[in-house]
């Protein structure tokens, strides 16, 4: 049996990630002593070796409980179907992202004397894969999450106001 101190270091995460494991119901103490106590068994250990490799591969502690108690053979199967299908996305996203680097790369003086223009970042951005829909969700995804970003962005590139307006509108 081990406390929770020792089942941590065991696996190398903190104690309150196991009493946040706790907490969510994932991971139970096999019983409490007298002075409170948390001490796990051979059980509660294989169940946080499962729950630590779930998380390793990008698992929400939310969905993990279903994957442990196997209580839903399909809801299983496509727990680990959707996450799939993200990380997909996920790489995807990263792939087109790496390309468009690179093809700055190669143009390195662009960057430096300010010379990207819309014309010349479309044509960097089609080189490295993103066709027309992909652009529009880059524009989108960077509108979501820094509208202020986005706006000095198009400006750089010398876009005039009605067509940032309608870009940004997207």
């Amino acid at each position: 049996m081990l406390t929770v101190t020792q089942i941590a270091r065991k696996f190398g995460i903190s104690r309150a990630t196991i009493l946040y494991y706790e907490r969510e119901g994932l991971l139970m103490p096999a019983n409490r002593s007298d002075n409170g106590y948390r001490w796990y068994g051979d059980s509660e250990i294989e169940r946080l070796e499962a729950i630590v490799a779930y998380r390793s591969y990008g698992i929400p502690v939310a969905n993990i409980g279903d994957l442990l108690d196997r209580k839903q053979g399909a809801s299983q199967f496509q727990i680990l179907r959707d996450h799939l299908n993200e990380l997909g996305k996920e790489i995807n996203l990263l792939r087109r992202q790496q390309k468009a680097i690179v093809a700055l790369l190669q143009e390195p003086k662009l960057l430096e004397e300010n010379m990207v223009t819309k014309e010349r970042w479309v044509a960097i951005m089609s080189a490295a894969g993103f066709d027309e829909a992909a652009m529009r969700t880059w524009h989108q995804k960077f509108e979501q999450m820094e509208p202020d970003e986005h706006q000095k962005f198009l400006e750089s590139l010398g876009i005039h106001a009605e067509e940032i307006a309608r870009i940004r509108s997207l």
